[in-house]
């Protein structure tokens, strides 16, 4: 298994949704909106850090959803402009249900 996570412009959160939706085998994800910055931005006058909006996307996938899942939002994430936010794929050793306790091995 495999966690990717996304941080994107907040604007795009919608299209990569309903992007996400269409993907058969796309079991679920999380959102949350964070704050934050890539390349250090200063001030000048007040060295003050700049921190902007983002929205962190977070998805526990199958190994064989992995590329697909990334180029989705690659894609659908993309305004061409700075900024638009990075991804990130770590692997996953296992999840464990809490209602159920089943655990599931990560190689799958």
């Amino acid at each position: 298994m495999k966690e990717i996570k996304a941080f994107i412009k907040p604007h795009k959160l919608s299209d990569v949704t309903l992007a996400l939706h269409k993907l058969e085998g796309m079991t679920g994800m999380s959102v949350s909106n964070v704050k934050g910055f890539g390349r250090l931005t200063l001030r000048k006058a007040d060295q003050v850090m700049d921190f902007f909006p983002y929205v962190r996307i977070e998805i526990i996938c199958r190994n064989e959803l992995l590329d697909r899942i990334v180029e989705i939002i690659k894609k659908t994430a993309q305004t061409g402009l700075r900024g638009d936010g990075r991804i990130f794929v770590s692997d996953v050793d296992q999840s464990i249900r809490i209602s159920t306790g089943e655990r599931e091995n990560g190689l799958k």
